[in-house]
């Protein structure tokens, strides 16, 4: 081989070496790119999910109170119940009309 065609043929090779750097370097900008959206969106899903679990525990709270209240108002009902037969019953005793 004489020295026009191994320069031609280092040439080549140097141009074909860059091109399969470029490309190298283009998967894995691209691999780096996929990587970093998918700690993004994990990221985001986590801190979602947290403000999730804060508002069900702050609706669970509310819950919590809600059913002690209606606890208390079922008991007072059941003593006005028991308050107006009591009251019916000595309407009855002494000589009322129901």
């Amino acid at each position: 081989m004489d020295a026009t065609t191994l320069t031609t043929l280092g040439t080549f090779l140097v141009g074909a070496g860059a091109v399969v750097g470029v490309w190298v370097q283009y998967v894995g900008k691209r691999g780096e790119n996929a990587l970093t959206g998918y700690s993004s969106l994990t990221n985001d899903l986590q801190e979602e999910r947290d403000a999730l679990r804060t508002e069900r525990d702050q609706l669970k709270g509310e819950r919590d109170q809600l059913n002690s209240r209606l606890a208390e108002m079922a008991s007072l009902r059941a003593a006005d119940q028991a308050e107006i037969a009591r009251l019916r019953a000595d309407n009855i005793r002494l000589g009322g009309q129901p």
